[in-house]
């Protein structure tokens, strides 16, 4: 399945990890474009100074290791397209260049069911994505998000509950899925 990772999931840094984290594991290939990218690379200035150096520097370690992953829509389908916000329009014509699946947003009014229907696509958001691939790879999303877990208590220096901490970047199905889930005492 190919999924184009709309800019607002791929900022948020532990969304980002999980979702990249289950498409390494081959779950699904993830798709974007160079106009997404930029996004998150302007988006990353509200970090501070080093934001966008951090973005650059993830935006190359996720350009490696997804080589084929970006996509270039024609002018003439972003001529063509049309969404409730003008600013979304490269979005849907990434994911029809890229014959992806699914668009994987955060922003549900601005990609119309059924605008999207009729160019073969649907739109997901993150925690029913994810919850979605834990229901049918339980063991793989869990080894993700144990990793990203893992990460975010290194890097913060604190101890972070692990649901609360899927509750913070927006996937708070997800974590009471991994709660109830036989792995909950690791949290």
């Amino acid at each position: 399945m190919k999924v184009l990772l709309d800019t607002c999931v791929l900022y948020p840094t532990v969304m980002r990890e999980v979702l990249l984290g289950v498409a390494a594991q081959g779950l699904f290939l993830p798709l974007w474009s160079e106009r997404i990218l930029g996004e998150w690379r302007r988006a990353a200035v509200k970090l501070g100074p080093e934001g966008p150096a951090q973005a650059e520097a993830e935006i190359a370690m996720i350009t490696m290791q997804w080589p084929k992953a970006q996509v270039r829509p024609l002018n003439a389908l972003l001529d063509r397209l049309w969404l409730p916000d003008t600013n979304d329009v490269h979005v849907l014509a990434a994911a029809i260049a890229g014959h992806a699946d699914v668009i994987l947003t955060m922003n549900a009014k601005d990609f119309p069911r059924g605008i999207l229907a009729e160019e073969g696509l649907s739109r997901a958001d993150p925690d029913s994505f994810l919850l979605g691939m834990h229901a049918s790879a339980p063991d793989a999303v869990t080894e993700v998000v144990s990793r990203v877990h893992a990460e975010a208590n290194r890097l913060s220096g604190a101890v972070w509950d692990r649901r609360k901490l899927m509750k913070k970047a927006r996937l708070p199905r997800l974590g009471k899925a991994l709660a109830n889930g036989p792995d909950h005492a690791h949290e």
